[in-house]
């Protein structure tokens, strides 16, 4: 089975994401003792998993996020707390938080805001390459970890899963092709995000994910991400069977991304059998 590839060989913005995580960890590591005492101090994690596969409608995961290296400037002013509280009354199931500074502007303060602002439970988006990083996430309040297939590979996959999950977090494992939403699986997966944006091209097509759908056994929940915009790109992926919808830059480019949140909210989900 393949194995990832090496950062050298990554599209250009995501190798140089994984250069600055690597470089980071060194700072990181001299916190290491720091955030073990803050992560068994954390108050218990919420339901990751339940929270966007529990209901018979598709969940809805809100982002704050202030910008990206592919949109730009998306809402550079936002405030995690108060954004937070407008998604949870709007009727997400659970949010997104971008932690990494240097591409997204964000940081753990965010996630640490929105945790107390909020009851939902919370991921942290952040490209995870060491179990300090899985550390670093409980001890900030997350409730979930972002895992990107294309980044890491088969053995740090599935370890950063079982490290992730020890500490009574979910992992969401993301992928973009077959063979990637594969070794997803294989890695003991039980959350699979399928990225409709290819993270080489910036192209983003709703199409990945019903293509990619097949692939994923009925007992694994299933997260599409990128390119959700309206209710009718909801509905046609909650006919399809789809468990729960990322979204993020259409929210926050709107006026009033708690309004834009519950435009999406409430669609009802079909089995993947199409009952």
């Amino acid at each position: 089975m393949p194995e990832a590839q090496g950062s050298g060989s990554l599209p250009g913005v995501l190798a140089a994401i994984v250069r600055t995580k690597r470089e980071e960890l060194t700072a990181l590591r001299r916190r290491g003792g720091a955030l073990e005492k803050r992560a068994q101090a954390a108050p218990p994690p919420r339901d990751f998993r339940r929270a966007v596969a529990g209901s018979s409608d598709v969940a809805v995961i809100a982002e704050c996020k202030r910008r990206s290296p592919g949109a730009g400037e998306i809402r550079p002013g936002l405030d995690a707390a108060s954004l937070a509280r407008s998604y949870e009354a709007s009727g997400a199931s659970a949010l997104s938080v971008l932690t990494d500074s240097t591409y997204f502007g964000g940081t753990t303060d965010d996630l640490e805001a929105a945790r107390a602002a909020t009851s939902v439970p919370l991921l942290r988006k952040d490209f995870t390459l060491d179990p300090l990083h899985v550390v670093e996430a409980r001890a900030a309040g997350a409730d979930a970890v972002l895992l990107i297939v294309r980044i890491l590979d088969d053995a740090s996959l599935r370890s950063l899963r079982e490290e992730a999950e020890a500490l009574g977090l979910a992992a969401l494992v993301e992928a973009h092709e077959a063979a990637e939403v594969r070794r997803a699986l294989d890695s003991g997966a039980r959350i699979v995000g399928i990225n409709n944006r290819d993270l080489a091209t910036f192209t983003t097509r709703l199409e990945t994910t019903l293509e990619l759908l097949a692939e994923v056994p009925e007992d694994v929940v299933v997260v599409s991400e990128s390119g959700i915009r309206e209710r009718g790109d909801v509905q046609r992926l909650g006919v399809a069977g789809v468990h729960a919808v990322l979204v993020g830059e259409a929210l926050l480019r709107s006026p009033d991304p708690g309004a834009a949140a519950a435009a999406l909210a409430g669609v009802a989900r079909r089995g993947r059998d199409g009952c």
